[in-house]
């Protein structure tokens, strides 16, 4: 299972996590995420990319290891 944090981009106060199969799944939960939740209509090239650097593996625990 993989997973991204909001706060990673500079979203502090924002708790959301996309979780998915894989990378791809784990975007487009994000990016649905971004135009519902931070009104954004579509995510800029340069933040998608910063996003999936950031995904990563999450452990059995819930914790994320990178």
């Amino acid at each position: 299972m993989r997973e991204f944090h909001c706060k990673d981009v500079g979203m502090p106060d924002c708790n959301f996590v996309a979780k998915g199969k894989d990378d791809d799944e784990v975007m487009r939960k994000a990016a649905e995420h971004a135009r519902r939740d931070h009104h954004m209509q579509t995510v800029p090239p340069d933040l998608e990319r910063r996003a999936r650097s950031l995904i990563r593996e999450s452990t059995p625990t819930g914790q994320s290891k990178q």
